[in-house]
């Protein structure tokens, strides 16, 4: 009897401890697999253009060629590493600075400096499309564009990758938040107004001008600012026109944005604009030809403050 108490003693011990060892690898297992889970949460992948790449977020060394993304990363307090300093915005002129690595140009990328600071990730959009599959090759690439004929929709998809890349969603609604507030009202002041308006970019003595679903279209599809014609063509460079257009089309307002004076040249899109035949519009007539500000319009824009910017500054056609 002694015999069988103490075998049976043994053989529930034997299962105890069995139960214990499944339990412990159970326990191991599960916080293998949350570990494995957070660790995936580290990072995103991005599906662009031009492909998928995979990043870590909160990256380190960021290299950002485009003004728009650097406005948005500067909104949410993030550091960047190095841009193209060839001609920086007087909103961001702070990463003029040494402290910043200098890439080159807009259109002529420093590929040997991107080389040697080996970032983390470089953000590009189409001013150096073409050249995707070098930044590629230096560090995982991310190509940001803007859908002209879905302006605040693209914006905001833009900003809120932005914001899952640095973790920044709190600021970003925020944000937005301001944003959309400050472009309703636009929208229903400038929807109320008779005025109707023509966007044009001066560059040297030539001009191009925009209607509704174009680059600067959004002045007409979001901000709500009536077209003096609704059928230009819709192309990143604008439609070439003539004086006799504008005085023909006879706009109540003028946005013009000088490109010269954007990337650098002279200052002309006043005397280029003003001549006899443009004197004789309403536009003129009413002094309502707003010069726009070129860098913020022509390199600048797509950001969260510069499209503020921009809300402000036609305003300026409705007071």
């Amino acid at each position: 009897m002694k015999k069988l108490r103490f075998i049976s003693i043994m053989f529930t011990l034997i299962l105890l401890l069995a139960a214990c060892g499944s339990t412990e690898e159970t326990s191991k297992s599960s916080g293998s697999e949350g570990e494995k889970t957070e660790e995936k949460t580290k990072e995103v992948t991005i599906t662009h253009k031009y492909g998928e790449v995979t990043i870590e977020k909160n990256p380190k060394k960021v290299v950002v060629f485009d003004f728009g993304v650097l406005d948005a990363l500067d909104t949410f307090g993030v550091e960047i590493a190095a841009l193209p300093q060839a001609i920086v915005p007087k909103t961001l002129e702070k990463y003029a600075g040494s402290e910043y690595t200098n890439v080159g140009s807009l259109k002529e990328p420093d590929f040997e400096a991107l080389h040697e600071l080996q970032p983390d990730v470089i953000f590009i959009s189409g001013r150096q499309a073409e050249l995707y599959d070098q930044f590629a090759e230096i560090a995982p690439t991310v190509f940001v564009e803007v859908d002209y004929a879905n302006y605040m929709s693209s914006l905001e998809k833009n900003f809120k990758l932005l914001a899952e890349v640095f973790e920044r969603e709190d600021v970003l609604n925020s944000k937005m938040d301001e944003l959309k507030a400050s472009i309703e009202t636009l929208n229903k002041e400038a929807s109320a107004d008779d005025s109707k308006a023509l966007i044009l970019l001066a560059n040297e003595g030539k001009v191009s001008a925009y209607g509704p679903g174009s680059r600067y279209g959004f002045v007409h599809d979001v901000f709500g600012f009536k077209a003096v014609d609704e059928n230009l063509e819709v192309s990143q460079h604008g439609q070439s026109v003539t004086f006799e257009y504008i005085l023909e089309k006879n706009p109540d307002v003028l946005f013009v944005i000088d490109r010269s004076a954007a990337v650098g040249g002279e200052v002309g899109a006043k005397e280029t604009i003003e001549n006899e035949l443009v004197q004789k519009t309403n536009a003129y007539k009413n002094g309502k030809i707003v010069y726009l500000d070129a860098v913020n319009w022509y390199i600048a824009g797509n950001g969260i403050t510069s499209t503020q910017s921009m809300v402000e500054e036609v305003k300026a056609a409705l007071e």
